[in-house]
Formats: C-alpha cells, structure tokens, sequence
C-alpha cells in the first residue's frame, strides 16, 4: 500500500516576489502543470576589500545570503554584520554558501571595511565576502532586485536607511527566504532555512554516478 499509494513530501521554502505564467505547460508526474516565471535577481560584480571582483549570483550551483550595511553606522550595521558572524561560522566548511555584506557607502574604504569585520577574522570563512561597488547604484539595486529597503538619510545626507533584513537565495538567483534581524529567531531561522534549501538543491542536482 505504502510503495502504491504513498508519497513523498518534502518541506520547500516559498519564492518571493513578483511571478507569472509563461504560457507553457510542464508535465510533473503525469498531470500538466502551468509554467511559471519567478522574479529573478540580476547578478552584479562586486569589489571585495583587497580590490579583487567579487561575482555576485553568477554562479548556478550556489545559494547567497546577502544584506546591506556602511561602515560609519554603529547601530544597524554592526548589528547585521554580528549576526551574520554566527551564520559565517556554522557554514564556513560549506562552499555552496556564500555570504555577501554588501555596503551601500561609496565613500567606504579598504580599511573602512577591514576595521567592520576586523573582529571577525578568526572565524576564517573564505566565502564571507565583504564587499561594494562605488560607481553602482547599490540603493536602487537592492530596492528592484533584493526587495531590500535602502535610501539616503533625508534628514542627513552623510547617512543612510536601510533595511534590517538578510535574503536567502537559491542557485536559480530567486529569494527563498526574508529575515529582519529586529525578530531574535530570525537569525535561527535562517540556519535553519539554509539547510532546507541545500538540501533542496541536492534534490534537484543529483550527483550523477559515472559508470565504467
């Protein structure tokens, strides 16, 4: 009864954003089922501390956790970049996760950035890339693409508004998951997601065993 009748069901995050059908119909366990068309993120080279580009979301076989911060915010910021660390830590065997603190901050430095994750050097995850892009429209961008809130300070021009949030993103580059760091379970809640996607991911990857 269980090998005729039963079934698989596996847990899946939800995919943010605008979406729509294709006019195409895929065929999934025998029944038809309409295509549909998820907002996608656009990739974008960023530049890391030590001038190296930075390839955001180009590649097909990774999921991104990414938020945005600047080097002069001693609040939001920092607190965003802390709670990252520990994200950081838990995963810094997995090369499928990356992380991305993306300032917003044309002004920002190498040593500007080096001195925000300077506490966090001992955790040594080569795939935590702090990282900007002067001469982009980080704000714009993270509006459109990362549904990340973000503008410039109308009460002070010198500073910045942001939102208090980490996406997770699959390798097809489309959000699974939004977390505001205000909540205190949202950053177990992410740990807990990335793991749901990896193993996502490996459902729809399969390793392909090589015969001889």
């Amino acid at each position: 009864m269980v090998n005729n009748m039963g079934s698989n069901e596996y847990v899946r995050l939800p995919v943010f954003g605008e979406k729509s059908l294709s006019g195409k119909m895929n065929r999934v366990m025998g029944r038809e089922i309409p295509d549909t068309v998820f907002h996608q993120v656009k990739p974008l080279n960023l530049i890391d501390l030590n001038g190296n580009d930075v390839p955001f979301l180009q590649s097909d076989t990774i999921i991104s956790v990414a938020h945005l911060f600047y080097s002069r915010d001693s609040a939001l910021s920092k607190q965003l970049i802390h709670d990252l660390s520990s994200i950081a830590e838990r995963f810094k065997y997995n090369p499928k996760v990356r992380l991305y603190s993306i300032s917003v901050d044309p002004r920002d430095t190498k040593s500007d950035l080096e001195r925000v994750v300077a506490p966090y050097a001992k955790i040594g995850n080569p795939n935590w890339f702090v990282a900007y892009k002067p001469k982009e429209d980080i704000l714009g961008y993270a509006r459109e693409q990362l549904m990340i809130e973000g503008m410039i300070n109308p009460s002070d021009s010198s500073s910045y508004v942001i939102g208090s949030n980490f996406v997770l993103l699959d390798s097809k580059r489309r959000i699974r998951g939004i977390y505001d760091i205000s909540l205190k379970t949202e950053t177990a809640r992410l740990e807990d997601e990335i793991k749901v996607q990896l193993v996502e991911e490996i459902r729809n990857n399969p390793l392909k065993v090589e015969r001889k």
